[in-house]
């Protein structure tokens, strides 16, 4: 497509409601029903946002008087919050009742909703009675995957419980109990999977040492072949042990409950209909002061319903009472499609407040999220600060689910591991703050970065830490959390990690010109990093194709090599988060090795390409209407 054929920003949408290339576009952006989390709703949209008249603290939604300054007193509120947050679930639950005359009773019921300390659930009327004075009550049921956070999914035997309350139901016929269970369920699954977890740890570490005497018996051979190459694998080796040591001792920055710096949430927005409300109500219901916290939405020419949605939400917040949404909350709409850097630009040019938090339209934050994302900047020469990023539709399928085991591990032992020498290498888009000062230093030279004569257009993450890095500190706070939207299809996926290699290699040789100046571990494990996945393919080849077909000699090294790391990703989601998916790290690592691997060599020779594939930017139509062209033209030719 020459420059006369590109597509005129400002008739954007005029061009995609034409019939054809609409059909292309649906096509493009085609995915599965994702499975989330449902919380049950609260009779306030806002229920964690403090109010004005300190009717209720910031710390107890109760008004129960305790001391705000205490550290201790404030985290066991975030405990609380968590451990009572309830999610809707519709399954089957069996109660096993003894009454006070050892009558023996096997109720059946159905689920309502589920806490990590207590049951809603509904149940003939008949038995009230026998529930409501039950000496003895145990609860059976199984945790359906998506119903609960990562973790929980598990079966439930016997679970001691007693009734708290009932509530009538709908139907005549039918009651609603409520159940407190005498243990938390995270509580009930340490306790049950402890012997699981010693099984896997002890089998993991068999393996290991088998692959010691393997390596022992085959390094003298491997060694012979290549000097070189041999020697890189020692450094690749000690490369990944090092993070996973590095990130065993990170520790987030405890929250200080007196420092509230003000904090301006933006939110750049393109065509993100379908999550828009959802992010923008978790950027408003955290736990924060009112007057120090704002939203800016920065709409970069949206050509679906997203607008609509925005003022839709507007409206809604704007008739509770209480919180100043038209003081907290800005909308701006650009003038044409710019892209996403310069909707950040234009978000951190009119906030008002001294830090700025980036955030994805597909992420949604914890409560206390920014309340613990501001607590590094207590060190003036912190100028960024990383959330953790967790997978919201985890168990959508088996792609979602590797995507959680690898987003977990990168960022609670990869970059903690960066944390721990306050050199994180990247501020990760969906969570991220920024003092605003620094932001608006070095906006135009990140809004007009080039790369080799190429204009970037994405990583942009990436690259405004390589601003504030090179002069200042940066840092990862694991107790700050969002969850995001991951792709659910291996064709987005693909075309994500494509884009995401791109800006890697760039910014990655960017941040080589400056790194040798950081802390020396941090130096060495940084330009280790930048090295290993440049070389992996050239030794994937070595290993598995020149050494069989010259030497004659079976890899068997190499081989198991790539599952100890693939069992080491797994076991540390075993071990840090005890989640049902922790397998899917092995098959993360292998798709890596047969399929990721190679994108690397195809990034080094399209660094160039601007599309997102992930969703329909400008770059990504013009791409597409260069194809539908194409394709009619061939469709003619062949009439």
């Amino acid at each position: 497509m020459n420059e006369n054929e590109k597509v005129d920003l400002k008739n954007i949408k005029e061009i995609v409601q034409t019939e054809t290339v609409q059909k292309a576009i649906e096509e493009a952006i085609k995915t599965e029903q994702d499975i989330l989390l449902h919380p049950v709703g609260d009779r306030r949209i806002l229920p964690n946002v403090p109010d004005k008249n300190h009717t209720r603290t910031n710390i107890d939604r109760r008004g129960i008087a305790h001391d705000e300054n205490n550290i201790n007193d404030y985290e066991q509120s975030m405990e609380k919050e968590h451990t009572g947050k309830r999610y809707i679930i519709d399954y089957p639950i069996v109660l096993n009742i003894i009454t006070t005359n050892d009558t023996k009773f096997k109720i059946k019921a159905r689920g309502v909703n589920i806490s990590s300390s207590g049951l809603l659930c509904r149940i003939p009327k008949k038995y009230q009675d026998v529930i409501e004075q039950a000496a003895i009550i145990k609860i059976s049921f199984e945790i359906k995957p998506g119903t609960m956070p990562e973790g929980y999914e598990m079966k439930i035997k016997n679970i001691k419980s007693k009734w708290v309350r009932t509530i009538n139901d709908d139907d005549e016929n039918y009651i609603k109990c409520g159940f407190q269970f005498k243990e938390l369920l995270a509580q009930y699954a340490y306790r049950k999977r402890q012997f699981y977890m010693l099984t896997v740890a002890s089998i993991f570490l068999f393996l290991v040492s088998l692959f010691i005497i393997l390596l022992r018996a085959e390094s003298v051979i491997y060694f012979e072949f290549n000097k070189t190459l041999y020697l890189y694998s020692i450094l690749a080796a000690t490369f990944l042990l090092s993070r996973y040591l590095f990130g065993a001792f990170y520790r987030p920055t405890p929250i200080n409950p007196n420092y509230t710096p003000g904090v301006s949430i933006i939110i750049p927005c393109f065509n993100e209909e379908k999550w828009i409300k959802r992010t923008i109500v978790s950027c408003l219901n955290q736990d924060y002061p009112i007057d120090k916290l704002e939203v800016l939405i920065i709409d970069d020419c949206s050509n679906d319903h997203s607008q609509e949605r925005i003022r839709e939400l507007l409206l809604e917040l704007k008739k509770e009472e209480g919180y100043d949404i038209d003081s907290r909350v800005k909308f701006h709409i650009q003038p044409q499609n710019a892209g996403k850097r310069e909707a950040l630009a234009v978000g951190a040019k009119i906030a008002k407040h001294e830090l700025l938090v980036f955030v994805d339209s597909d992420s949604f934050l914890d409560p206390f999220a920014i309340r613990n994302i501001v607590q590094p900047f207590q060190d003036k020469k912190v100028g960024g600060v990383s959330g953790r990023t967790d997978v919201a539709n985890t168990f959508t399928n088996n792609l979602t689910k590797m995507q959680s085991v690898r987003y977990y591990i990168a960022f609670r032992i990869l970059k903690a591991a960066e944390g721990l020498f306050n050199a994180v290498t990247c501020l990760s888009g969906p969570l991220a703050c920024y003092r605003k000062d620094l932001v608006l230093k070095y906006s135009d030279d990140w809004l007009n970065q080039r790369f080799l004569g190429q204009k970037a257009t994405f990583g942009d993450d990436r690259s405004m830490t390589n601003f504030i890095l090179r002069h200042h500190r940066t840092d990862y706070q694991d107790t700050a959390v969002c969850s995001t939207i991951v792709p659910n299809t291996y064709k987005v996926f693909l075309k994500q990690q494509m884009r995401w290699k791109r800006s890697w290699l760039r910014e990655s040789f960017v941040a080589a010109t400056f790194m040798w100046k950081k802390e020396p571990f941090m130096a060495i494990s940084f330009y280790m990093g930048l090295l290993v996945p440049i070389l992996s393919p050239i030794i994937v080849i070595y290993n598995l194709i020149y050494i069989p077909l010259t030497h004659r000699v079976f890899p068997l090294t190499f081989i198991i090599g790539i599952f100890m790391m693939a069992f080491m990703m797994s076991f540390a989601q075993l071990f840090l988060r005890r989640s049902s998916t922790w397998f899917y790290g092995v098959w993360f690592c292998l798709y890596y090795e047969a399929v990721l691997l190679w994108q690397m060599p195809v990034a080094w020779v399209t660094f160039w390409k601007s599309t997102w594939g992930t969703r329909m930017t400008t770059a990504d139509l013009n791409e597409l209407l260069k194809k539908t062209k194409n394709q009619d033209k061939k469709e003619g030719n062949a009439v």
